[in-house]
């Protein structure tokens, strides 16, 4: 009696959980750029102070806060080197999410509509910025940009074009990419299946970023561009109509929508894949994914969450299954499809 069991946890500390010093910190740091000026030789504090353009004391009293949760190291006082949790800091996609001068700044002050959007069901995003999320990104053209970058292969890798549950494209030559961001996936489902043509529908000015991606690629003479709304009719007749981390950005209302204009331009023969938009069901549900609710309204689904709002659209689920990267997908056919 009075000790602890070897298959017990230890209780959490609710002073350590809620404390915002180190997500703050890490926040700043990654701001003023600490682990690349780090890197490149500046390891003295008020090295990194001047290079940073920040007071000494206060960054070194940030940086030692750190230290202290295992982030950097201090050999010797006011000297700082990179460890192994540091080094993430280097990242693109991790500044991407954290430079409090950029889009990370949106994402961290966001949290604090946090309370109104439990007490109301609603994003108050606008609170804090003035206009909702993506009213927001259209005002701010350099933040949509940077938005699409961590949407893209420097925030989030190479995508996996394998999307089909069966693996087998052999009835596949088009695919629509809806919601596709600057194109990064189509991409590379176009590189992977040299017989396929593909349409990639975003909003115009991300439509205008996907430009050089495909022309890059050398791609242009097999891939249509559509820079338009997700919520207006979609190009017809694609054998595969592709949603990649969409839905979750919207509340059922919005994300019935989008789906309904998927199962309209699938008809009669297409089909619609859902890649990371939905989880199995058991394991507790699916992640809480807090930041697209207090950024957009959005909700992560279970698959028995997603399929009434699938009926209701005109769609039926039709295959599940993991792939072999590991991520869910669900393969949906317009409802009475023979």
């Amino acid at each position: 009696m009075g000790t602890m069991s070897a298959n017990q946890s230890k209780p959490a500390d609710i002073w350590t959980l809620g404390d915002l010093a180190t997500p703050w910190s890490i926040h700043v740091v990654v701001t003023l750029r600490i682990a690349q000026h780090i890197a490149s030789g500046r390891q003295q504090i008020d090295d990194l102070a001047r290079a940073a353009d920040a007071d000494a004391d206060s960054l070194h009293r940030v940086l030692r806060h750190l230290v202290g949760q295992g982030i950097f190291e201090e050999p010797a006082v006011g000297t700082f080197a990179l460890n192994d949790a540091a080094r993430p800091l280097l990242d693109d996609g991790v500044i991407l999410g954290f430079d409090l001068d950029s889009f990370g700044g949106r994402m961290a002050h966001a949290w604090n509509t946090l309370l109104t959007a439990v007490r109301t069901g609603r994003p108050a995003y606008h609170e804090v910025f003035g206009r909702p999320f993506w009213d927001d990104l259209a005002a701010h053209p350099a933040l949509a940009e940077r938005f699409d970058a961590l949407m893209g292969p420097q925030g989030h890798g190479i995508p996996d074009p394998e999307v089909l549950v069966s693996g087998d494209w052999s009835k596949v030559r088009t695919v629509a990419d809806i919601g596709g961001g600057t194109g990064a996936l189509l991409a590379e489902v176009l590189r992977t299946h040299p017989e396929v043509h593909g349409i990639l529908v975003d909003q115009p000015a991300t439509i205008a970023r996907a430009e050089t991606r495909f022309r890059e690629a050398g791609l242009t003479d097999r891939v249509t561009l559509a820079a338009q709304s997700f919520f207006d009719p979609l190009p017809a007749g694609a054998d595969l109509y592709l949603l990649k981390s969409v839905l979750g950005d919207w509340p059922d209302r919005e994300a019935e929508m989008i789906l309904r204009r998927c199962a309209a331009a699938a008809r009669p023969a297409g089909r619609v894949v859902l890649d990371n938009e939905v989880s199995p069901d058991g394991h507790g549900g699916p992640a809480p994914e807090l930041l697209m609710m207090v950024l957009v309204g959005g909700r992560a689904r279970s698959l028995s969450e997603f399929r009434p709002l699938a009926h209701r659209a005109g769609l039926e689920v039709a295959a599940t299954g993991k792939r072999p990267s590991g991520r869910f997908t669900v393969e949906c056919v317009p409802a009475g499809k023979p």
